[in-house]
């Protein structure tokens, strides 16, 4: 039997197969999201499960979480991201008590309790200064592609100071920045210190360790230094961090089947 977890984010969909007996992961694919969420989704679980050799009625149990998880058709249940995202990032990175999450559209900030279950947590959803859509909306400005981020970060001498609070004025002052010189190293660099900064100012308090990171943005090299700056404290990258909501889900799908199988 599969346990499916569909992750319908704002910017991507994910989904991860998981053999219900072993907890093994079948498969998994990440896809840009559109305006037919559901058809979007259905699409690439079809596709995944064809890939794997599998049939739709081998699928028992299906949990959709993430921003459009109430228009995915045929899940049996809907979970928000913050309990998926913990449960996880717990099943890979099993003594994780905090959990920093930068997306597409917004970032996170999960406190777990020892047991992994959330103790709380903190959402950005309105403001992308501090979120994946900055970095994209830098990389074009830059005329740069958004994996070499990094290592044009890596190459900085004094990083530039974005002090705006809003993603639209703070490209406004990148603008100023190259127009009176300062390198494309540098503003990179700053960039991820400004996202780094807010996602930090988030916390509140003392952040416990070991803390994970994930989201698309984790991909991006540079990020987790910057971070680790900004925090004063290591943190690492969850394996595929993409993947860590919709892992979650698939896991709490599993609950789900345990659940019924007792109940019968």
């Amino acid at each position: 039997m599969i346990c499916a977890g569909i992750d319908a984010g704002s910017r991507t969909t994910k989904i991860v197969l998981l053999d219900a007996d072993t907890l093994h992961v079948v498969a998994a694919a990440v896809v840009d999201q559109g305006v037919e969420q559901d058809a979007i989704a259905q699409t690439l679980l079809e596709r995944l499960l064809h890939e794997s050799g599998l049939d739709r009625s081998q699928v028992a149990s299906i949990v959709a979480t993430g921003y459009g998880r109430k228009l995915i058709h045929g899940a049996h249940e809907t979970i928000t991201e913050i309990t998926c995202q913990a449960r996880g990032v717990r099943q890979r990175v099993p003594d994780a008590r905090t959990i920093i999450d930068i997306g597409g559209q917004d970032s996170k900030f999960l406190r777990l309790h020892e047991n992994g279950t959330v103790a709380d947590f903190v959402m950005n959803d309105r403001c992308a200064a501090g979120t994946g859509r900055f970095l994209e909306l830098v990389a074009m400005r830059l005329g740069v592609r958004l994996a070499s981020l990094g290592e044009l970060a890596g190459k900085s001498q004094a990083p530039a100071m974005i002090s705006s609070m809003c993603v639209v004025f703070a490209e406004t002052e990148i603008i100023g920045l190259l127009a009176s010189g300062v390198t494309t190293a540098d503003i990179v660099a700053g960039v991820q210190a400004s996202i780094a900064g807010r996602v930090a100012a988030m916390t509140g308090r003392e952040v416990v360790s070991p803390i994970v990171l994930t989201g698309g943005v984790a991909m991006v090299p540079g990020m987790d230094a910057a971070l680790h700056a900004a925090l004063g404290q290591p943190l690492h990258v969850a394996p595929k961090p993409q993947l860590t909501c919709a892992l979650g889900a698939a896991m709490l799908a599993k609950r789900r089947l345990d659940g019924r199988k007792t109940s019968t």
